[in-house]
């Protein structure tokens, strides 16, 4: 395995972390352009001097390794010390040939696979998704053990996971993949723990995403282990996120995730509940709306659906918490009543238990409009487009 980029150059100075991307034929665009703008904004960032970024930046310390920004070098021009970018971002492909992507659009490739699987170590490996079943694919996987020896950490962008499972890189670690995969992934890897509620995972020094949008998220997570949390925020900002979103955060709301019930009383309680999320929910209640007797209602509703009724019920509050603490300034206690909990600790501990966060927390990650403060909004867009 590759060392850590606490190692040095000759000249004692922290050298870029080198970040491969391996692309393939039929692979998709916005899987690679996502993560990788995410750590360019950052070595941008970091190369312009701070009389040039938006004044709203100016006062961030973005030096990364105790290496001074160019921000961090007022001087003349002429007297700035070139900085130490972060990064260095490489794509790869089998036989380093163009690749051209689902959406027709021909891309050019620096790299082969094979050069870099013989080359020195590096930082981390990325695999994007694509058409996955494809002999472009397929052309992939034997290439990838070899490469992830070379890394330090080694992950996959949404159908990306299926490569590194098949090429036996994620046994015995758990992983996510895209939803449309998760249940493909599970059957035909089962020596992969899946996780398939999960915008990304991380598993010790595996990394897997879910959809194309979640690539961004993993290159967030990723930014914040190399550089920290205030780093990884201030991306974010510029990127125009709010914040990356926490790993155990749903790809899907509790109506997607679940299946509609075949029994029709049992699938007028479901369209009923979004609506009445602060009345007695409990499955008695419930069974008695669906005339139902209270163990046949929750036996049919599990068969039926996939969950029980009280997880489902739970995801619904968890989900209309969430609506309410990034649209509006209600308190969590308020909040917590109006979902029909009698006390905010309540909500608070389902947080904590399904998203890995507090409320407050969320709030400031994701609150927008009126929920979310001046200074919590957004910046640097039109500089970002400026330098493009």
């Amino acid at each position: 395995m590759a060392a850590d980029r606490s190692d040095c150059d000759d000249g004692g100075v922290p050298a870029p972390r080198t970040i491969v991307f391996v692309v393939f034929q039929g692979m998709q665009i916005s899987e690679l352009a996502g993560p990788l703008d995410v750590f360019a904004l950052l070595n941008t960032l970091v190369e312009t001097p701070r009389d040039r970024l938006p004044p709203e930046l100016r006062g961030h310390s973005i030096a990364t390794d105790g290496t001074a920004a160019a921000s961090e070098n007022p001087g003349p021009a002429a007297d700035r010390v070139a900085p130490v970018l972060p990064y260095r971002l490489l794509t790869a492909s089998p036989g380093g040939r163009p690749i051209t992507c689902d959406g027709g659009l021909t891309l050019s490739v620096a790299h082969s696979l094979a050069e870099l699987a013989a080359g020195e170590d590096y930082d981390t490996l990325i695999v994007v998704g694509g058409n996955v079943s494809g002999p472009g694919a397929a052309e992939v996987v034997p290439e990838l053990p070899a490469l992830a020896r070379k890394a330090r950490r080694v992950a996959s962008v949404c159908a990306g996971a299926l490569l590194l499972a098949a090429a036996g890189l994620l046994d015995g670690y758990r992983a996510t993949t895209h939803w449309g995969s998760t249940a493909l992934m599970a059957r035909r890897y089962p020596r992969v723990t899946v996780e398939p509620d999960r915008i990304y995972v991380r598993d010790r020094n595996r990394w897997t995403s879910a959809g194309m949008s979640a690539g961004v998220d993993l290159a967030l997570a990723l930014v914040e282990d190399d550089h920290g949390s205030e780093t990884a925020a201030l991306i974010a900002r510029v990127y125009v996120v709010f914040t990356r979103r926490p790993g155990g955060q749903a790809q899907f709301s509790a109506q997607l995730r679940s299946q509609p019930a075949r029994t029709p009383a049992i699938r007028a309680v479901q369209r009923w509940l979004p609506d009445h999320l602060d009345e007695d929910l409990a499955v008695a209640a419930l069974a008695r709306r669906a005339d139902m007797s209270e163990r046949n209602f929750a036996r049919a509703f599990r068969t039926e659906t996939g969950c029980t009724p009280a997880a489902f019920v739970e995801d619904l509050r968890l989900e209309a918490a969430r609506r309410l603490l990034e649209s509006t300034e209600l308190t969590i206690g308020a909040i917590a009543r109006q979902l029909g909990y009698r006390h905010g600790e309540t909500l608070h501990r389902v947080f904590t238990r399904r998203l890995g966060t507090t409320p407050e927390r969320y709030r400031q990650h994701f609150a927008t409009g009126t929920a979310r403060s001046a200074d919590n909004k957004p910046t640097g867009t039109n500089w970002v487009r400026a330098r493009a």
